[in-house]
């Protein structure tokens, strides 16, 4: 293999013109690892935020950028037990995280920060970072799965456990929220999404929305969404944006509700009023994706479920600074590059 050819992306610095294509040798399995073939990647908020240098400002270089992937296992490690050559897998994205609790350090060892990343034609991992592949899903659509749909998934049927009838906020219609949007319909709960664009809350309602907010129109979000609730507030948030934003996902809460912070697409700290927060004895709770054996769970779900991930573009292999620029932009679902 070592003189074949293997095209990736590789960042030799921060800042997207410093990501280009370069070609080098296909990587050999070691032992207790295997070789993937990718098929197709997906970005996420995170990767645009590797790329610029904000995440790991101390990032070693070059670095092949990207976590989510699907492919097939072409080779194996000689002490490979848990895969063989030919089936279809996706990368667990904090490699080191089983099942359980997570790990002390929870990105020593995550795919596409500490660990290099799938923006290849050929890709190492060790076999305890991946989960086969739902066979429902096309390459396309389970490349979005590692960390958009785990941390929806992990948001609301691991660290809690949904309750039919009860209101979930979703904010925004990014990758994790429409998953969240998606599960939501599927539980049984009533979900609020909140947008900027009236064009993306009516698709939302075709998605299976019970409400939805425009916070451009409607700035004091939280309140129209007590007003929804008949004054009770909401039963669960998912916190995308930090910052500030945070105080009125906190006022939107009912009492003994839930903050779910997931994102940081405004601001890497958050701010809320610790009276309020303690006199509704509200949950705060961080979310970083989800273990390996709730990813094996929510393949099931997605399997049993029917559900269909939202693709909001696909791109060519060599179009990857566009499909970034995509990104940046904002998109409705998910941004996939096809690797072949």
């Amino acid at each position: 293999m070592g003189t074949d050819s293997n095209k990736s992306w590789q960042m030799s610095g921060f800042g997207l013109s410093k990501l280009k294509p370069v070609t080098g040798e296909i990587p050999e399995p070691g032992p207790r690892e295997i070789l993937v073939r990718t098929r197709a990647v997906s970005l996420n908020y995170k990767d645009k935020m590797i790329v610029d240098g904000v995440l790991i400002p101390d990032l070693a270089l070059p670095f092949v950028p990207t976590s989510d992937a699907v492919g097939e296992i072409v080779a194996v490690g000689g002490a490979v037990s848990r895969f063989k050559v030919g089936q279809r897998v996706l990368g667990q994205v904090i490699a080191d995280w089983p099942d359980g609790d997570a790990p002390a350090v929870l990105h020593r060892h995550t795919l596409g920060s500490s660990l290099s990343g799938m923006l290849s034609q050929h890709v190492v991992f060790g076999e305890d970072a991946a989960v086969l592949a739902p066979a429902s899903l096309g390459d396309i659509e389970a490349a979005t799965l590692p960390i958009a749909a785990l941390t929806a998934w992990f948001a609301m049927a691991e660290a809690t456990k949904p309750v039919p009838g009860q209101t979930i906020l979703i904010q925004g219609t990014g990758g994790v929220s429409l998953f969240a949007l998606q599960f939501a319909a599927a539980f049984g709960l009533r979900a609020i999404v909140t947008s900027s664009s009236d064009e993306k809350l009516k698709r939302a309602r075709d998605l299976g929305a019970w409400q939805t907010i425009n916070y451009r129109t409607q700035p004091a979000w939280d309140e129209a969404a007590r007003g929804l609730t008949d004054g009770l507030g909401v039963n669960h948030v998912l916190e995308m944006v930090g910052g500030d934003n945070a105080r009125q996902s906190l006022n939107a809460l009912a009492a003994d509700g839930r903050l779910s912070v997931i994102g940081l697409l405004g601001a890497m700290e958050i701010s809320f009023p610790i009276l309020l927060f303690m006199r509704n004895r509200i949950i705060v709770q961080g979310l970083s994706v989800g273990h390996r054996r709730s990813f094996e769970r929510m393949n099931q779900a997605i399997e049993a479920l029917g559900i269909k991930p939202v693709i909001d573009k696909v791109y060519r292999f060599d179009e990857v600074p566009q499909a970034f620029g995509h990104l940046e932009k904002g998109a409705f679902g998910k941004i996939v590059i096809a690797m072949t």
